[in-house]
């Protein structure tokens, strides 16, 4: 079952905390969901897009509402090169997608894995791509793939909840 109301939840704030201070010209938020986190990235880049799979969840984005949001499949329809990318990742780990905000398929890599190859394509040489992932998934098979894409990696920020932990890694050409 689709949810078309994505409140921002613990992982939301989590990446925000890291991302607050991020600063450059074009900045791109794939997996929208409320908009918290492309509403953030609008205090500090002259140009943000938002994007989403699910078209009614940007329609009901109400409290953190932007312009420039775009239904698509990770970052598929766009022509843009970005200096920072920030992808709240469906990371759970499921035999089945039933929500595509949080299912992130077997191991937690099949969408993902998806995601990161559009974002290649959108990501200037120098540019960022942050994402979070959970150790309920198999986040180092994610990790070992972002650098078969030609990424270096670092693990920036971790955050343990009572259920999981929560990793932030950034990726960069």
């Amino acid at each position: 079952m689709q949810n078309d109301e994505y409140p921002p939840s613990e992982d939301t704030f989590f990446i925000a905390n890291n991302i607050e201070n991020e600063k450059g010209d074009y900045a791109l938020d794939i997996g929208s969901g409320s908009g918290y986190l492309t509403k953030l990235l609008c205090k500090n880049f002259s140009f943000v897009v938002g994007t989403d799979i699910n078209y009614h969840v940007l329609q009901h984005q109400s409290s953190y509402k932007t312009n420039n949001l775009i239904c698509c499949n990770s970052s598929d329809a766009l022509k843009i090169r970005f200096d920072f990318i920030v992808c709240n990742l469906p990371y759970l780990a499921t035999d089945e997608i039933l929500d595509v905000a949080t299912d992130g398929g077997a191991e937690g890599f099949e969408i993902p894995k998806k995601i990161f190859d559009s974002v290649l394509k959108n990501l200037k040489k120098t540019g960022k791509f942050i994402f979070v992932t959970s150790s309920l998934s198999n986040y180092q098979k994610l990790i070992d793939y972002a650098e078969k894409l030609g990424l270096k990696t670092t693990v920036i920020a971790k955050k343990k909840l009572f259920f999981e932990e929560l990793i932030l890694v950034e990726a960069k050409n």
